[in-house]
């Protein structure tokens, strides 16, 4: 190497350490870093928390872990055979529910449909309008052809509760009035109009004196007989 290449080295390195040394003495420039904070733990009684809802879900881990041993080995299967099982189980709590709310076992959509064509049928055949020879029908023509009817739009009443119970095993109760009945989420709106104005001629006649006349009893048996109607539950 040259002089003159050595004192531009020399020279270079010089003015290196010197740019080095202004650096570091910038307090502005950090070269000293510190290590990072913990980060905060959460509390204990979160801790004690989660740790108790691992115990309480171990059981259920367990049991579904038990499903899973019955599964073949294959990750399509697993993920399809979890799925049906999901969709059974959804249907399940959405029949239960459905029994709570209306008193009856319901499938949805066209499940439902298919299920109760059977019990469609059977409903349209004692239909008032198609089954004259049911006795407690006779009973009330009979009350109104003597001119009876107040006492006659009172028998369509009690038959009107029983198709209620009939339909809705769980909504009627001896301590539910008939008032309550017609205001019942439970019913299907057109079932529920047709029971209040039913109920609204009884109320009138016994608690407020106005009698029940011929026109009266008329809208009342056709509102009966909308009333027992299969088509008028489905709605």
């Amino acid at each position: 190497m040259s002089g003159g290449t050595a004192q531009q080295v020399a020279t270079a390195t010089d003015r290196f350490s010197a740019a080095h040394a202004v650096l570091k003495a910038d307090p502005s420039v950090q070269f000293t870093l510190s290590r990072a904070p913990p980060p905060p733990q959460p509390p204990a009684w979160l801790k004690a928390f989660v740790k108790w809802l691992g115990q309480v879900f171990e059981p259920v881990g367990r049991f579904f872990a038990w499903i899973d041993s019955f599964f073949p080995n294959w990750p399509y299967a697993r993920i399809f055979l979890w799925v049906v099982l999901a969709v059974v189980v959804a249907l399940i709590a959405w029949g239960v529910y459905q029994r709570i709310r209306h008193g009856e076992w319901r499938l949805p959509g066209k499940l439902r449909f298919r299920a109760t064509v059977v019990a469609v049928e059977e409903d349209q055949a004692w239909a008032p309008d198609a089954a004259p020879v049911r006795e407690w029908l006779r009973e009330a023509d009979a009350m109104a052809a003597a001119g009876r009817y107040a006492e006659a739009v009172h028998h369509l009443l009690f038959r009107s509760i029983e198709d209620i119970a009939r339909r809705r095993p769980k909504l009627v109760r001896p301590a539910l009035t008939s008032r309550e009945l017609s205001a019942s989420d439970a019913l299907p709106l057109p079932a529920r109009d047709l029971f209040a104005g039913i109920a609204r001629l009884v109320e009138r006649s016994l608690f407020g004196g106005r009698p029940v006349d011929a026109t009266d009893w008329t809208g009342a048996r056709a509102a009966y007989s909308d009333f027992a109607l299969p088509g008028t539950w489905r709605a």
